[in-house]
């Protein structure tokens, strides 16, 4: 028997034991709380580049500002992932550095694991490292494999040499996209638009997470005039994050609310949805219903937007400084 096979054996059997005893260890259910077939999909949907799959163009993120992600809250991160499954939400965003976001996912999303994508990350550069990261997020998750598992926030060029070197991480994306652990391989980043076009120049990477808002244009590396040409050349599936920079777009004289936040990263050419973390069930609800009226907004449209956020500064783009 190959290593890989073994391999492949021993995730399974790890996610077959943690689905058992987490089952066990947890008040929550295991059986669905509503019928697979009564989710509503009531969102725009648009197919992800070329994994040819079509998704609503809003998915739940599992960091930042949610309980998802925080120790103690298992009750409101319950449901919270039960709210956006009922209001249609079918993309769910976590990684294995978020807290205990695949934990909680974790509770939730196994029974309705055929209906909806779920998207990890990992931030290892090395092939081993890579591999026990996603040991790891499909025992938390309680899953057998995952829609697509990305490279977790590129910020230098020395990384990419490191990923794609002798025992790189690209390896381990290459025997699970070949065993089935994976169906599709991206990267994430939010830090310096050059080191995602290299990485889409070097491989062929089925999607990209990157910082997308209204507030992107006025930095002097934008992300949407850098990277998105080249995604949509290529075809890559784009998610934008960081849409209302945690909320800080919607101070004075900012933006207005999610509407714009929403409506401006979604209608940049090639963008086919965005992940937004929600602190509760009713700022969800809200996000969704932006979500549905979103229509596609007009260049003059976006012009105005960009006005707004002109002298946004730091609160518009604090998060480039997480390299």
């Amino acid at each position: 028997m190959s290593g890989k096979t073994n391999r492949r054996n021993f995730i399974l059997g790890s996610v077959a034991a943690a689905t058992a005893i987490g089952y066990k260890a947890v008040s929550h259910k295991p059986q669905p709380t509503i019928a697979v077939s009564e989710i509503p999909s009531s969102m725009p949907e648009r197919i992800l580049g070329k994994t040819n799959i079509s998704l609503p163009v809003l998915g739940l993120g599992g960091a930042g500002q949610t309980p998802i992600s925080k120790r103690g809250q298992d009750k409101e991160a319950i449901a919270l992932i039960e709210k956006a499954l009922e209001l249609g939400i079918r993309y769910f965003d976590t990684a294995e550095m978020y807290g205990i976001s695949e934990q909680q996912f974790g509770q939730v999303l196994p029974s309705y694991r055929d209906s909806i994508y779920i998207n990890s990350k990992t931030n290892a550069r090395d092939y081993d490292g890579a591999w026990r990261h996603l040991e790891k997020s499909l025992k938390l998750l309680k899953t057998d494999y995952l829609d697509c598992w990305q490279m977790h926030h590129l910020s230098v060029s020395e990384e990419l040499e490191q990923i794609f070197g002798k025992n790189g991480a690209i390896k381990a994306v290459e025997e699970a996209k070949e065993q089935g652990i994976i169906k599709f391989s991206g990267v994430t980043g939010h830090y310096e638009p050059d080191v995602i076009v290299k990485a889409l120049q070097r491989y062929d990477f089925d999607t990209i997470l990157i910082s997308l808002n209204a507030a992107d244009i006025h930095h002097p590396r934008p992300f949407s005039t850098t990277v998105l040409p080249v995604a949509q050349a290529k075809n890559v599936g784009v998610i934008a994050m960081k849409v209302p920079a945690y909320g800080r777009l919607f101070k004075p004289n900012l933006l207005s609310g999610m509407e714009q936040a929403m409506g401006y990263s979604l209608s940049l050419p090639g963008v086919h949805g965005c992940v937004i973390a929600a602190e509760n069930p009713e700022q969800l609800e809200s996000n969704v219903k932006v979500a549905q009226n979103y229509q596609a907004l007009t260049q003059a449209q976006m012009q105005d937007i960009e006005k707004l956020t002109a002298n946004a500064g730091e609160d518009g783009s604090f998060f480039r400084n997480w390299g």
